[in-house]
């Protein structure tokens, strides 16, 4: 691997490499003291122009658990607040050796540019609302987990994956599709007609404006953030209407079968995409795919620079 900048990138066999790495590397976030030497001597500088949480914290704490010296760069405060352009501001870095760029950006397209601009190797931390690799890496590690626990065949050919919510202006599940179409999963999209993506007819996935229609044969109910910042008109009529309508109500996480999982990226919008009875129901994966953040970077960092040079 040179860059992860799409989940279309990955082979099946990498994705199984990748996902077995943070197996392992689950086990050392459960040690007492969670320290490896995989990365010493590696530069890893975390770039975001878009604001988080999740994502940078366990960006950061992936390269910090390495050995790795991390280093945090926001929009905010630097260069790029006084006028200086992407290049400039990634070449520069990228002349003082850094070993490794996580970019988030607002404009899609805009990490798979930086990285033809510098020659160390680059993560795709979220590119607007084209794609986030390693959330879907994270989602696919959590519901192998799921999976196992649930006594379940843990291959992913032939799981049924709902992902219901705002899919139009979600980077999630572009990389979720392309991910579970490596795998074999089955996803059906479910969203109101204003919030399915341009052109997913040709997404090879099902989709469909009736939510109820899925719940019984789901593997995985992925709800997804309505994401009102990125919002500029009325795609549905009130946040009530869109919880009765597609909303993981207390209703309708009866009518899941037993073995489902329920899987939110976060942060979640409690009352309106799901209910507390759902975030909080013990299907729910919610932390699991927090704690999966961890140790699915540290195996996408590990691959990019374990190799053949590092310490």
């Amino acid at each position: 691997m040179r860059h992860l900048l799409s989940a279309a990138d990955l082979t099946h066999d990498d994705i199984t490499s990748l996902l077995n790495v943070a197996e392992e590397m689950h086990e050392v976030q459960r040690r007492p003291i969670k320290k490896i030497p995989a990365l010493r001597g590696r530069t890893i500088v975390n770039i975001f122009f878009e604001d988080s949480t999740r994502t940078r914290s366990s960006f950061e704490i992936a390269g910090k658990w390495m050995s790795a010296d991390t280093i945090n760069v926001s929009a905010k405060g630097s260069s790029v607040s006084k006028g200086e352009s992407l290049r400039d501001t990634m070449m520069t870095l990228d002349a003082m050796g850094v070993d490794c760029f996580v970019i988030r950006h607002n404009s899609s397209g805009a990490v798979a540019q930086a990285a033809g601009w510098v020659n160390a190797h680059v993560v795709n931390a979220g590119d607007g609302q084209h794609e986030h690799p390693t959330q879907a890496l994270l989602d696919a590690y959590t519901m192998r987990q799921h999976f196992r626990d649930a006594k379940v065949a843990d291959t992913f050919r032939g799981k049924r994956i709902a992902i219901v919510g705002d899919l139009l202006h979600s980077r999630v599940v572009r990389s979720n599709v392309l991910l579970q179409r490596t795998l074999g999963g089955l996803v059906t999209l479910v969203a109101p007609p204003t919030l399915m993506p341009t052109g997913v007819e040709h997404w090879g996935v099902a989709t469909t404006h009736d939510f109820d229609s899925v719940l019984a044969d789901a593997d995985v109910v992925m709800m997804l953030r309505v994401q009102r910042e990125r919002m500029s008109g009325g795609f549905f009529p009130t946040a009530r209407e869109y919880a009765h309508e597609y909303g993981l109500t207390a209703q309708r996480l009866a009518h899941l079968k037993p073995s489902a999982a329920i899987l939110h990226p976060g942060p979640m919008n409690r009352g309106v995409e799901i209910s507390s009875e759902a975030a909080d129901a013990a299907s729910s994966r919610v932390l699991n795919q927090v704690s999966a953040g961890v140790a699915v970077r540290m195996s996408v960092l590990y691959h990019l620079l374990g190799g053949e040079g590092a310490a």
